[in-house]
């Protein structure tokens, strides 16, 4: 008799040739020779018996051999199905007895806060009715540890139990003890002497643990992040001309009281490296390197940086590409000078092989409509392959804001001169609900609703509704956006407005607009876009105040504007978000008496520059000029320019530009420009803090209503007393012409501002002082704009 129990099977299993040693010496025991003349199964209960002979290698017929019993003995382990198998001789029968391996009823998980009972699903393989075994148990342990540290807690533990059940069935309980999050105590670098330690820690995406990373996991070990962080110490330095840099180790220690990791950068800096020579060999046709040598940003005697080399390969591809060379390839070649310490780079550039696009397939796509994602290509099926064209659709990707990860690679297609493009993406909540509270200066205390949905059906709309409560503004607005009308690239879509208006600290009356824009965008070129739009818009000055000053008395009255704008703006910043490089210029235009009760031609002049001074220092420098005019009748009120607060810091809002002298009202101007210069500047503060401050100087001016001095009648009443008692009144009426104080001399303003974007919304706080002003000026030294948002 042939016998193997659990032990048996963790020896079969793990430890081949002790196994082989056991079933041998057991087999033995089984009289060789003579002829198999019947198989009988015992023991199974779920498993029909025909199954449990179809995994054996003898039959009826054949021979009692021992290494055909040993493989069916090893077969039938090897299913999984079975917790013991016994193999028996009985004349000339062989008898297999087997023991089925439990069912699994439930499994369940204690202890576990960290993560829920789904997400632990989603990592182990065993389920409810899955057959148990001790090997995919401890599968599953592990599994479930693996989950955990990749979420920093190293410390815990998992510890399976088995509940037993009627009819061969079992409870997997897995007892979870999570432990303490397993921190980042220290992060050291040796080997480096060009740049401390600090300077390091701030390039790499690991973070050693404090108390204000409370909302981060980057102080959490992670292997695949520090296999990211050696790559971003190499581009550092490869940026910094060392280009023989090189990160020999990266290692984790964990601490002995398993409460953290300590982890170790070894590196080799080697020598900073110049360039020494810039060339080009341009190996295709009617193509001169004079052409090509202005778009180099590289240059000799510049220091030696791989990002350089790497945008002007992206710029070369571009152009070349543009000129109609759709198959090129160009590779920099480097030439290393060690005793000189100087890099020559020659980009080559020949003609690539001819290769078309096959198809674009798209994964990961669950809502977001496959025709959504292929309107961003800038190249199609059938299209020579083009990788500058791949990574700017790929970036265009990015930029919808609708997926969470975008990848774009190519794989061989049916043929050598054929590629397939696969687009992987994984999806990402575009859906907004904001329940917001703050502070501004502007409006007070306000609170504010919003609805938002940017990926609409997964067809790429955009519909938001917001409303705002403040205590000096009342606000709601609907707005649609369909970014290609017409399956065309024109972002059409509308705007449906209601707000009022009643801050009678700036001015003494409350002004109400309700009204409805549509609008009509698409790209001029690939950075250069237009902005077509209508707008129908009624406005109620109401509640003026009795010491309201006649020029706004001139015009309380309920108007409607009809107004055709256009927008062009062009737009070269390398950020959209968070510039640091780059410029933007904006011409803004409109037309307002289409058939209503306003008439006036309106035009705007923005632009500003960026330039990064050093790491962390950005200088923004921007200006705008406006002017109004009307079309035979005055400006009215609402329709002037207002400038302070925002736009000029140290005046408050509408504190410069014509001025009632009586009342002190402000009447805004047909006419301003204003000018900014803010350098922003770290704090020495963590970066992941978002905690920055600036220096600024502003400067600008309001000026010009073309509207006639309004006539003011007062009336004078005298009262004289007489000796003998008789009291006379006389009354006098007197008409004068109201007068304003504007003058076109510049103000002048410079101060210092902090900006913290809080986990509870962005704080920002000005503090400006006014250099030159004139007298009837309002100031603002403290300006203060807070908001939260709860999605």
């Amino acid at each position: 008799m042939l016998r193997s129990g659990t032990a048996a099977v963790a020896l079969l299993l793990f430890s081949p040739i002790l196994a082989k040693a056991e079933v041998a010496e057991q087999l033995a025991q089984v009289r060789q020779g003579g002829v198999i003349r019947e198989i009988r199964i015992d023991g199974s209960e779920r498993i029909e018996p025909e199954t449990v002979r179809s995994y054996l290698t003898v039959q009826p017929g054949d021979q009692f051999d021992n290494d055909k019993l040993d493989k069916s003995l090893k077969a039938l382990f090897g299913t999984g199905l079975f917790a013991d198998v016994n193999l028996q001789r009985d004349g000339d029968a062989l008898i297999v007895r087997v023991v089925e391996n439990p069912i699994i009823n439930r499994v369940a998980y204690e202890g576990n806060d960290r993560f829920d009972d789904k997400a632990i699903n989603d990592e182990v393989h065993l389920k409810p009715r899955a057959v148990y075994t001790r090997t995919k148990v401890q599968a599953d342990v592990k599994r479930i540890l693996d989950l955990y540290r990749r979420s920093g807690r190293f410390a815990a533990t998992v510890e399976p139990k088995v509940v037993q059940l009627p009819q061969n069935r079992v409870d997997l309980i897995f007892e979870v003890n999570e432990g303490k999050l397993t921190g980042i105590e220290s992060i050291n670098f040796v080997g480096n002497k060009e740049y401390g330690n600090g300077d390091l820690q701030a390039v790499i995406s690991t973070k050693e643990s404090r108390w204000y990373r409370f909302f981060s996991s980057d102080d959490t070990y992670d292997p695949d992040r520090l296999t990211y962080d050696r790559e971003l110490l190499r581009k550092y330095y490869l940026g910094k001309g060392y280009a023989d840099f090189r990160v020999i180790s990266a290692v984790a220690e964990l601490t002995p009281a398993r409460d953290g990791f300590i982890i170790t950068f070894a590196v080799e800096e080697g020598e900073r490296y110049h360039i020494g020579h810039v060339g080009l060999n341009v190996g295709l046709k009617n193509l001169k390197p004079e052409d090509l040598q202005p778009l180099l940003i590289t240059h000799d005697g510049d220091w030696y940086n791989a990002d350089e080399v790497e945008k002007s390969i992206n710029k070369l591809t571009t152009a070349v590409g543009d000129r109609g060379y759709a198959f090129v390839d160009i590779r920099p070649l480097i030439t290393r000078n060690k005793d000189q310490h100087t890099v020559d780079v020659t980009y080559d550039i020949a003609e690539g092989p001819r290769v078309y696009v096959e198809r674009i397939d798209i994964n990961g796509n669950v809502s977001t409509l496959d025709r959504v994602i292929r309107r961003e290509f800038t190249v199609a099926e059938g299209d020579a392959f083009n990788t500058s064209k791949v990574k700017r659709s790929e970036q265009n990707l990015k930029n919808l804001g609708f997926f969470k990860k975008v990848e774009v690679t190519n794989v061989p297609g049916s043929a050598p001169d054929k590629t397939v493009i696969n687009v992987d993406v994984e999806e990402q909540s575009t859906g907004e609900l904001s329940v917001g509270t703050g502070y501004s200066t502007t409006e007070g205390l306000l609170a504010n609703v919003g609805i938002h949905q940017s990926n609409l059906l997964g067809r790429g709309q955009d519909l938001r509704l917001n409303g705002t409560l403040s205590e000096f503004v009342k606000a709601v607005d609907l707005s649609f956006t369909e970014p290609y009308f017409l399956n065309r690239p024109l972002a059409a879509g509308f705007d449906l407005f209601q707000t009022q208006n009643n801050d009678q600290r700036l001015q003494t009356y409350n002004l109400y607009s309700l009204g409805a824009t549509a609008r009509l965008g698409y790209d001029l070129y690939e950075d250069l876009h237009n902005t077509w739009r209508y707008t129908i818009r009624n406005d109620r000055i109401t509640d003026i105040a009795s010491s309201a000053s006649p020029f706004i008395l001139a015009d309380a009255s309920s108007r409607t504007e009809s107004v055709i704008g256009t927008t062009l703006f062009w737009d070269q910043r390398d950020d959209h978000v968070n510039p640091t490089g780059g410029y933007y210029a904006s011409i803004d235009g409109s037309f307002a008496g289409l058939g209503a009760d306003v008439r006036y031609l309106k035009g705007i002049l923005s632009g500003g520059y960026y330039y990064s001074i050093a790491p962390q220092w950005v200088l923004l420098t921007k200006a705008e000029v406006g002017g109004v005019m009307g079309i035979g009748q005055p400006v009215y009120i609402g329709d002037r320019f207002y400038v302070g607060g925002d736009n000029l810091r140290g005046f408050a809002n509408a504190g410069i530009g014509p001025r009632d002298t009586t009342t002190s009202d402000a009447l805004g101007g047909n006419d301003y420009y204003t000018t900014s210069m803010t350098l922003k500047v770290p704090l020495g503060l963590p970066e992941e803090l978002g905690v920055s401050g600036r220096v600024f100087t502003d400067a600008g001016s309001l000026f010009g209503i073309n509207q006639a001095r309004p006539l003011t009648t007062r009336v004078t009443t005298t009262t004289t007393a007489t000796t003998s008692g008789v009291t006379s009144v006389s009354e006098s009426v007197s008409t004068s012409s109201e007068t304003y104080a504007d003058s076109d001399s510049v103000r002048l303003s410079s101060g210092i501002g902090v900006s913290w974007k809080s986990p509870l919304g962005p704080v920002t706080i000005d503090f400006g002082i006014p250099i030159l002003k004139q007298p009837y000026d309002q100031r603002e030294i403290v300006r203060v704009n807070f908001g939260t948002k709860f999605n």
